[in-house]
C-alpha cells in the first residue's frame, strides 16, 4: 500500500526578480512591480509531500518527526527573514521565482530522502499564486 504524508511550514522572505544581463527597462516590462531593486517580501507556505509504500513495521511513510527536521533545517533555516538574492547561494545566479524556489526545495530535500520515496513540493508565495514541482 501506498500513502502520502504531507507537512506544512513557512517562511518569509524577500527577492527581486531580474536577470542581470538585461535592462532595467526590459526587467521592469518582464517583471513588473516584482523588479523593484529595492526587493520585496513573501510570506510563503510550504507544503512537503511525501509518497511511498507504508512500512509494514512502523506504518509511516516517512516518520513525521525527520519530515519535521528535514524542513526545519534544511530550508526554514536557510530561507526564513533571509533576502533569497543576497544571502541563499543557490540564488547567487538564479532567479529567485516561485518555480525556481520550489525546484531549489525540492534538490535539497530529495537527496534526504529514501531513494524509494517521491517527493512533492508545493510553494505558495501568496494565498492564490503557488507552485507544484515533483522532479519532472
Amino acid at each position: 500500500m501506498r500513502a502520502t504524508l504531507s507537512r506544512k511550514a513557512h517562511f518569509n522572505a524577500a527577492h527581486r526578480l531580474y536577470r542581470k544581463d538585461w535592462s532595467f527597462e526590459k526587467n521592469d516590462e518582464v517583471f513588473g512591480k516584482c523588479n523593484n531593486p529595492n526587493f520585496h517580501g513573501h510570506n510563503y507556505e510550504l507544503i512537503v509531500s511525501v509518497t511511498g509504500e507504508i512500512d509494514k513495521e512502523t506504518g509511516f511513510v516517512v516518520d513525521a518527526k525527520i519530515l519535521k527536521s528535514l524542513i526545519e533545517d534544511e530550508i526554514e533555516a536557510v530561507f526564513d527573514h533571509k533576502n533569497l538574492n543576497l544571502e541563499v547561494l543557490e540564488f547567487k545566479d538564479l532567479n529567485p521565482t516561485a518555480e525556481n524556489i520550489a525546484v531549489v526545495i525540492y534538490n535539497k530535500l530529495k537527496p534526504k530522502l529514501a531513494a524509494n520515496l517521491d517527493l512533492e513540493i508545493t510553494l505558495y508565495e501568496t494565498p492564490r499564486n503557488f507552485v507544484r514541482y515533483s522532479g519532472e
